[in-house]
């Protein structure tokens, strides 16, 4: 009895011990860092195709599929974000996510763009998104039906997202 009582207290006592450790210099607790591996690599547009056709699903609208273009639109504006270091719409040229799709042969038609600074998985970020009004518009806008969705990851972890929507030229 008095070792598991003796075993409990050090485990109370580690636990602190680990709390204190995942503390960051403001007080709060300090955030897991999300590091793309080649494994995961696959699967992000993957994954954010399907977190976003279930939201529009519970939402009662259409799913969205991947659009090539689109995914090398937002692909190319996120390692320019990372090179400029801000998380903005223009790119370092000047140019707009209009011209941005077009530039890479994108024939239907841009409806919005999302972008995001954090550490955080694409999951993570797509909550983020659904929790603010203009982003989470884009993502439920009814005539969406192709998303193009792309990262860079800098060395210290720090992931620059883009998503791009757009409606398909059917002609």
């Amino acid at each position: 009895m008095l070792f598991r009582r003796l075993l409990a207290f050090c485990f109370i006592i580690l636990t602190g011990c680990q709390l204190a450790n995942n503390i960051g210099p403001d007080g709060q607790p300090m955030r897991r860092i999300y590091y793309i591996n080649s494994y995961d690599a696959g699967k992000i547009q993957f994954n954010m195709l399907d977190g976003i056709n279930s939201i529009r699903d519970a939402a009662g609208l259409g799913s969205v599929k991947l659009n090539a273009e689109l995914n090398a639109a937002a692909a190319t504006h996120s390692r320019d974000m990372g090179v400029q270091s801000r998380a903005w719409h223009f790119g370092s040229d000047g140019s707009s996510p209009l011209e941005r799709i077009k530039r890479v042969g994108y024939t239907g038609k841009m409806l919005g763009e999302n972008i995001s600074e954090t550490f955080e998985s694409e999951l993570e970020t797509l909550a983020a998104w659904m929790v603010n009004p203009p982003t989470r518009g884009i993502i439920l806008a009814p005539e969406i039906g192709e998303i193009g969705f792309g990262w860079y990851q800098e060395a210290n972890g720090k992931i620059w997202w883009t998503l791009v929507t757009g409606i398909p030229n059917l002609n």
